[in-house]
């Protein structure tokens, strides 16, 4: 049986005590997602990859921030710029690299692509290519788990574009009446798509939370330990039956909405807005913490870095080695 809590809002403070093996794990999993992007990026320039990918070089302080405060059993939903989720939740770059490049031993063997993979033992309930798909889905887990009686929570990723969709404010009503245990996290990197928030959205996501009587902090996306105090915060209120949370974490891309947005291609963003948040990155804010304040030495940190590029360059090699699914199987999985 869950119990309530009065868990009051965190403050939210630029240096925390945790045990150097979880500081350590921050950063690994961030230099994963950072190195997978940046191989992705490489492979489909060199025209190994087929489609597109979203990609989430610069935001890895949000995915992982959250996610390393979640159990195995609990859900996510992701969006189109899917990776870091499923990375930051345990996902195995290998199996996600071969379902980039259609093969068969991906995730979705090979029939989803990069934003449609799925793996239940993780939690992880799948990326979405419609625009705030994943509200929904997760909204619905949360819904499952408090019939079972389940103290297991979702997490919903979306952007501040689908903060617009008519679909958040349905889903976040029916979690507010039932207090339903999910957090809503919105990934704020100021562009839905080409659109910058400022001419797009009226208000802010946290005050449309509120306004819904849910809860909400907004931090810097680009710091992991200001996005670890406040997923702890939302996570811990939401498991112990106080219901849904919402977390607003401002946040950059580096590259383009998609492959083929390259800087400012459409005109919507300049150069120098990119290098100016390029300053912010939030892996180089950790390292400099860790070593600067924590005392971690430099060295160790090389080290996690060398095994995470060797990890990441068995990934391509793998999923390059790999048969692609036989044609016959085009019909199958469709139905469940």
């Amino acid at each position: 049986m869950m119990t309530k809590t009065n868990k009051t809002m965190p403050e939210i403070s630029g240096s925390i005590d945790l045990p150097e093996d979880l500081y350590l794990d921050i950063y690994r999993r961030m230099m994963i997602i950072r190195a997978f992007e940046e191989k992705v990026y490489d492979v489909y320039s060199r025209g190994i990859m087929p489609g597109l990918a979203h990609l989430y070089t610069g935001m890895e302080a949000v995915a992982v921030g959250v996610c390393v405060n979640l159990r195995t059993s609990d859900n996510i939903t992701s969006t189109h710029r899917g990776h870091g989720h499923l990375l930051a939740k345990g996902g195995d770059p290998k199996r996600m690299l071969a379902e980039l490049l259609g093969k068969k031993s991906g995730y979705n063997k090979g029939k989803g692509g990069s934003m449609h993979i799925v793996d239940m033992s993780l939690g992880i309930l799948g990326a979405n290519g419609i625009v705030g798909g994943g509200l929904g889905i997760a909204t619905g887990a949360a819904l499952s788990a408090k019939m079972e009686k389940s103290d297991r929570i979702s997490v919903a990723f979306f952007g501040d574009g689908a903060l617009n969709e008519g679909l958040y404010y349905e889903v976040s009503n029916m979690a507010a009446l039932w207090q339903l245990p999910i957090v809503y996290v919105m990934e704020n990197n100021h562009y839905g798509e080409y659109t910058s928030t400022d001419r797009s959205t009226s208000g802010t996501g946290p005050g449309r939370a509120e306004a819904m009587g849910i809860p909400a902090i907004s931090v810097d996306g680009n710091d992991v330990l200001a996005v670890y105090q406040a997923a702890q915060w939302a996570i811990e209120r939401t498991r112990n039956g106080d219901g849904p949370s919402f977390v607003e974490c401002k946040t950059y891309r580096w590259r383009g909405h998609h492959m083929g947005d390259q800087g400012d291609t459409y005109g919507y963003r300049k150069q120098e807005e990119v290098e100016k948040w390029k300053q912010k990155c939030p892996i180089n804010r950790l390292k400099k913490y860790l070593t600067q304040v924590k005392g971690v030495p430099g060295l160790v940190l090389e080290n996690i870095e060398k095994d995470v590029q060797e990890q990441i360059d068995e990934a391509v090699e793998f999923a390059k080695s790999e048969p692609f699914a036989d044609p016959s199987e085009v019909y199958k999985d469709v139905y469940a």
